[in-house]
């Protein structure tokens, strides 16, 4: 079969690699119609994380199952599905209490584990024209209609983007009325901005310095704020006073909750050019109001080949915890427990009460990879969500 694989820093290739094939009675073979590129594939493409050559990249599938193992109950052959980017055993002590993505069972010596992804377990990825999806019961989630149709890019989704987004929110404790501002308008954030507004979200401002970016979180329905143009946390402050603060809120100013949808990658606004991981943290401590909330989606990794000069290779980070206490501020983060969500997300889908796929920009077939992969990592050619169909 043919696949997309990390070649080096900053470089992917389509090659015929081994086909998936079943390896458990309990596993399916699916050829995958949509695999999208995350932003998470950009930290292994930088050589950031230690990505070792040969990598099959890719964790956003869906297909059609064209293969099941001899215990699959579930699914079955000619089956349409999602498949989440965490796979998970289903009955370990973590799965039964939810925490998808810490499962203790599918990757030995560690928890949790992921598709195409370096150092979360030996699962090639989904950027191919097969991908072998284990415990299958658990990780199948059926979906109706054909390959090709209006909704395929909206149920590609449900594989990581919109469930990561909606996770954000839930980090955040958005609830109806919220005010809300999300820093980093790539598609996590986007539809983290997207799914606030869905809660009923009074108020969302999204944080980013990409144009294009800014002009799809405007028509979310969303305030864009170009960070190029000063302080970010000070313009909120400023529209959210000329748009006039709710009676009794005049001493803050600030919002009731925050996601940080860019990670460890944050650009330095006083340096231009250089990093600086705790950039959006330190904004964001300034801007939540006392006793609001704070989800970070954006990833923080624990291994760091090449650092910020504020950075460090293992991770560790200087944080405004103070600042947090004194607020009385809740701080949240950590991978999304995919299967709390995708049901819910798919049915609202299904339903016509969400689009998720407005995000989606580009698409292509695997040989276009290379080409999307460079445009997305330069933030270039208006790349801000690539479907792949392979």
């Amino acid at each position: 079969m043919r696949a997309v694989v990390f070649t080096g820093t900053r470089s992917v290739m389509v090659q015929d690699v081994p086909d998936a094939e079943l390896e458990e009675p309990t596993d399916v073979v699916v050829r995958v119609t949509s695999s999208a590129i995350c932003g998470t594939d950009l930290h292994m493409y930088d050589g950031r994380t230690g990505a070792e050559p040969g990598l099959v990249f890719g964790h956003e599938p869906l297909g059609v199952v064209e293969r099941a193992g001899s215990a699959v109950e579930m699914v079955e052959r000619g089956d349409r599905v999602v498949i989440p980017t965490h796979l998970y055993c289903g009955v370990c002590v973590n799965c039964a209490r939810g925490l998808s993505a810490a499962c203790l069972r599918v990757r030995p010596g560690g928890f949790g584990a992921a598709y195409g992804y370096a150092g979360m377990g030996a699962y090639r990825g989904a950027q191919a024209e097969l991908l072998r999806v284990p415990y299958a019961d658990a990780n199948c989630v059926p979906v109706p209609g054909e390959p090709g149709d209006d909704l395929e890019d909206d149920l590609v989704l449900l594989a990581d983007a919109f469930v990561t987004g909606w996770h954000a929110t839930e980090l955040a404790e958005i609830r109806a009325g919220s005010t809300v501002a999300v820093f980093g308008a790539g598609t996590i954030g986007l539809l983290a901005a997207y799914g606030s507004l869905l809660k009923g979200a009074a108020e969302v401002y999204v944080v980013d310095a990409v144009p294009d970016r800014l002009d799809k979180a405007g028509e979310l329905g969303a305030v864009p704020v170009d960070y190029r143009q000063g302080d970010p946390v000070e313009r909120i402050r400023e529209l959210r006073r000329k748009g006039g603060l709710p009676i009794g809120e005049e001493a803050m100013g600030g919002v009731e909750a925050a996601i940080d949808a860019v990670g460890f990658q944050a650009c330095d606004r006083s340096v231009p050019g250089e990093e600086n991981p705790a950039q959006v943290i330190a904004d964001l401590a300034r801007l939540v109001n006392p006793a609001g909330h704070i989800g970070i989606i954006g990833v923080h990794t624990e291994k760091d080949l090449h650092p910020a000069p504020q950075g460090y290779a293992d991770g560790r980070l200087t944080v405004p915890w103070a600042t947090f206490f004194a607020k009385g501020v809740s701080v949240r983060f950590g991978r999304t427990h995919d299967r709390r969500y995708t049901v819910l997300l798919r049915d609202l889908v299904l339903s016509g009460r969400a689009r998720p796929s407005t995000v989606v920009s580009h698409h292509g077939g695997l040989d276009d990879a290379p080409v999307l992969y460079r445009s997305f990592d330069r933030r270039a050619d208006g790349v801000i969500k690539a479907v792949l169909r392979p």
